[in-house]
C-alpha cells in the first residue's frame, strides 16, 4: 500500500528501511525516504507502520508478546 503519494513510498519500503538501516523514528524514515518532507499527508499513516512494525520486531526478538508501542509513548 502507498504511504506517501509525493514520494511514491510503500509501506514494504518503509519496513525494509527499519529492517535494513535500522530506522525507528517518522524522523529517520523522512531523512531516509522522504516520508512526510512534502505535504505531511502521510506522516500518521507512516506512524502507524513504524509503531507495527516495532512491534513486530519486539516480538520476534524477545519471543513473546509485548506492551504495545503505543501504549508506551
Amino acid at each position: 500500500m502507498f504511504v506517501c503519494l509525493c514520494h511514491n513510498v510503500t509501506d514494504g519500503q518503509i519496513r525494509q528501511a527499519m529492517r535494513e538501516h535500522g530506522i525507528s523514528s517518522l524522523r529517520e524514515v523522512r531523512v531516509h525516504l522522504g516520508v512526510g518532507a512534502q505535504c505531511g499527508r502521510c506522516a500518521q499513516c507512516a506512524r502507524q507502520v513504524i509503531a507495527t512494525e516495532l512491534e513486530r520486531q519486539c516480538a520476534t526478538e524477545c519471543g513473546r508478546c509485548c506492551v504495545p508501542i503505543a501504549a508506551v509513548a
